[in-house]
């Protein structure tokens, strides 16, 4: 049987109710949010400065947000002619993916990329929605024992993640949806700050 649409008043409420909800969270990370974001600035930070690499994972929407922020860091996001920052989302390669899921299963996806890859002094970026994911806390777990800073982009309370990260930014809802738009909101704000003070 097929749905009737909604009508255009129930769709233009749902539009407007979308961003408020989204607005409102916002408005709560400032008090939330703040002084961890600076927390991770100052890692990450600290990170290029010993000419270090910052490693990112994540899965689903966090995947994409993993891709976006490496992306914003390698690239650029808002200074043009600026150098590359060293940056690598676990999330991309296929055949890294596919091969660690199918030979080491897939909670070791990313924990075996950063046994391969990570160094002391080097950040990890950490992103789960619910800080529950365990290939997302492995990672977590195999980067302290390599001496690299973790910095976990969480929701809801925090999960397990909370206690095994050096730094958590906890976006303060209950909701994936805006969790995900205040993680990307945390990538965008923190990759302003990095470029500003590292390229005037």
């Amino acid at each position: 049987m097929a749905h009737l649409p909604l009508t255009l008043l129930h769709r233009q409420k749902y539009i407007q109710d979308q961003l408020n909800e989204s607005a409102d969270t916002k408005k709560k990370m400032f008090d939330a949010c703040a002084g961890d974001i600076l927390k991770a600035v100052d890692a990450i930070m600290r990170t290029y400065n010993s000419k270090g690499k910052v490693f990112l994972c994540g899965n689903g929407g966090s995947a994409a947000d993993s891709q976006h922020m490496a992306t914003e860091l390698v690239i650029r996001m808002s200074k043009p002619n600026r150098p590359a920052l060293a940056a690598i989302a676990l999330t991309t390669d296929s055949s890294m993916l596919t091969a660690g899921g199918n030979d080491l299963g897939f909670e070791n996806i990313f924990a075996r990329q950063i046994e391969g890859l990570g160094n002391a002094g080097d950040t990890l970026i950490a992103i789960s929605t619910s800080g529950k994911s365990e290939n997302v806390n492995r990672a977590i777990i195999e980067a302290k024992k390599r001496g690299m800073t973790v910095v976990g982009f969480l929701g809801r309370e925090g999960g397990t993640a909370k206690a095994l990260v050096d730094i958590s930014i906890i976006i303060p809802s209950d909701d994936t949806q805006r969790i995900q738009e205040g993680h990307i909101t945390v990538a965008h704000i923190i990759c302003g700050i990095i470029e500003n003070e590292m390229f005037g």
